[in-house]
Parts: C-alpha cells; sequence; structure tokens
C-alpha cells in the first residue's frame, strides 16, 4: 500500500468538486423533473468556488447536461464515466494525499448494502475518477461509502457502526479490524463511532447526515428543536455520548438544528419521512452549501456554519426535491484536494 496516506479535512484547499449528473428516475420518483433545475444551481454556487468536474453517460448526454449548465460561470468538466446513480460521494473515488501526491482510495460498492440494484456501472467510477486526475488508485477491500466517513485532517475518524459492521456490508469484520482498516487508508489514527439514525435514512446511518467536522476541534451534530419530534430522543442521547468522547479526545459538539419533519407522498399515496439534513453541507473552497427547506431552521443553520467559516460565502440550496431521492449536497459531491 501506498506509505504516507492522509485524507484532508473537507475545508482543505480542492482542486475542484466532482459530481455525478442525475438520470435514475427510479431515484426520485414523480420528482425528476425538478432535480435537474436544483442540479444547475447546485453546479452554479460549486462552479463559483471552483472548478466542477461531472459524469455523464455517454457523447448525448454529455450535450444535454451542457444545454442545461449553459451561461453559468465557471469551469465545468464533463466526463463520459457512466454512472447508474447520482450519489458520487458514495460510488466515487475518496481522494487522500500522499508522500508523492494524490490517491483514490476505491472502497468496495453495493448501493448501501445490496438495496439499489443494478450498480455495476457506480462500481467502475473510483478507478475511472482516479485515472482521469492521475492519481494512483488504491483499491479496498472494505465495503463502504464515502458519506460514512468523516475526518477532521489531523488524525480523527467519525463514522457509525450501524453502517460500517453492518451485515450487508461488512459480515465478518469487528471494530478493531474496521479501525485499523480505516486508519491505514485514510491516514487517521483515532475512530469514533458515532450512533444515530435519521428516519428516512436509507443508508444505515451515514454521518454526513449525523455530525461534521467544522474545523479539528469542532463537531456539528443534528437535534431536533422540538422533544415532540420522534428523533429528539434517540439524537439527544447520541449527542450526549459524542460529546463525551469529546471530552477525552479534545474535540467541542455544537448543536445543529434539524429541519421540521419532511415527507414525500408517492404514487400509491405511502406518506414517507424523508432524512432531511442540514449536516449534508458541503465545504468549497469559497463557500459552504447548505441544504436548505423552506424553514426557520435553515437561517438558524447559516447562522451557526457562519461562525466557523467567517472567509465563506455560506450559500442556501433548496433540496426540498433532491431529497426525495434520500439525499442532498454532501452526498451528491466529492472533493478532489489541491
Amino acid at each position: 500500500m501506498t506509505d504516507g496516506l492522509r485524507m484532508p479535512a473537507e475545508w482543505e484547499p480542492h482542486r475542484s468538486t466532482w459530481i455525478s449528473w442525475p438520470h435514475n428516475r427510479d431515484t426520485w420518483p414523480g420528482a425528476f423533473e425538478s432535480v435537474e433545475p436544483a442540479y444547475r444551481e447546485m453546479v452554479r454556487a460549486l462552479a463559483a468556488s471552483e472548478p466542477v468536474d461531472i459524469n455523464v453517460l455517454n457523447a448525448a448526454h454529455r450535450r444535454h447536461v451542457a444545454a442545461v449548465l449553459d451561461g453559468i460561470d465557471g469551469e465545468i468538466r464533463l466526463h463520459e464515466i457512466p454512472t447508474n446513480d447520482a450519489w458520487c460521494r458514495d460510488h466515487g473515488a475518496t481522494f487522500v494525499r500522499t508522500s508523492g501526491g494524490l490517491a483514490a482510495v476505491d472502497f468496495r460498492y453495493n448501493a448501501w448494502g445490496g438495496k439499489y440494484p443494478p450498480f455495476d456501472l457506480d462500481q467502475k467510477v473510483a478507478a475511472a475518477m482516479a485515472s482521469r486526475v492521475g492519481a494512483e488508485h488504491v483499491s479496498s477491500d472494505l465495503y463502504l461509502e464515502g458519506g460514512a466517513i468523516e475526518v477532521n485532517g489531523q488524525g480523527l475518524l467519525l463514522t457509525t457502526e450501524s453502517c460500517v459492521l453492518n451485515a450487508n456490508r461488512n459480515p465478518d469484520l469487528d471494530r478493531e479490524e474496521a479501525e485499523a482498516a480505516l486508519n491505514g487508508l485514510l491516514g487517521t489514527s483515532e475512530v469514533v463511532w458515532v450512533s444515530g439514525d435519521l428516519a428516512g435514512d436509507d443508508t444505515d446511518g451515514h454521518i454526513d447526515n449525523l455530525a461534521r467536522f467544522v474545523t479539528p476541534e469542532d463537531v456539528v451534530m443534528v437535534v431536533p428543536g422540538s422533544p415532540d419530534d420522534a428523533e429528539h430522543a434517540p439524537l439527544q442521547d447520541a449527542f450526549a455520548a459524542l460529546e463525551q468522547d469529546g471530552l477525552r479526545l479534545g474535540f467541542r459538539v455544537h448543536r445543529l438544528p434539524l429541519p421540521e419533519p419532511h415527507y414525500h407522498t408517492d404514487a400509491d399515496g405511502v406518506r414517507h419521512r424523508l432524512p432531511a439534513s442540514h449536516a449534508n453541507f458541503y465545504i468549497a473552497n469559497r463557500s459552504v452549501v447548505i441544504p436548505a427547506y423552506g424553514g426557520p431552521s435553515d437561517g438558524q443553520a447559516v447562522d451557526l456554519l457562519a461562525g466557523f467559516f467567517p472567509d465563506r460565502e455560506m450559500v442556501l440550496l433548496d433540496c426540498r426535491d433532491i431529497v426525495w431521492g434520500l439525499g442532498a449536497v454532501h452526498c451528491l459531491t466529492q472533493q478532489v484536494p489541491a
């Protein structure tokens, strides 16, 4: 394995942001027509900060995406790297620094425990991204998605047992083995296991919907404002447990408000709670793109995050249509370190 691997924190400088353009209508049943306009706004926000690399299916899809993005300022590069779905954080490469440059960690991918076949194209995306940027390709035997890991760039990693040790991903792995594998691949020295899971989240508890580093010594974690919310008690308990880890390891934990419950009614009339979370923000070079859901928590999230990123613009992106696909901004993006 390559020596000297280190996954930089997301706020460290980026070469670009990478996304995969949406095309799978099954991901947003009944709402796909609203997703591309939302994507256009996301690309506009990102391109104002750094170059944007976009995976497209083929030449015809390239022309379509170019037309959708026409008129946006900034450097946008389209790559014919076909995908099954749009969640680039999870199927894309996880880029790390090495003593000699850049490497791309390619975790094994099975669409969140085999929930959404087919995923044969998505399994090939990380290697293709590595080739496009000239990064060393580092293959891992660990089944994992990028949304399951969060680092502070200085040795600490947040993740969840419900995801990493789930029988649908790594059934024969225990905590110690998982910690050794993660530390070896990402250059971390301490794994912090976070509890908690959002209603409607089909990832088995991705950390990027729950808790995020905003400085090497500060974590924000979602907690509902109302004790009447069914999410309040378990997330409050998870918050208290993470505070204890912070006391031991030297980081502080701050409450990030959870949006009021959001629902989508499917074609059969069934009402589904969606995993709406402001923790799914993305830190670009000159901005922080924050999922917005049209309620008072939008402004509260901006106020909290702005205090940690005084030199970056806070950009609210309406994710009420995107979250019907059960993810938001962070799930759709992947940073390439400078």
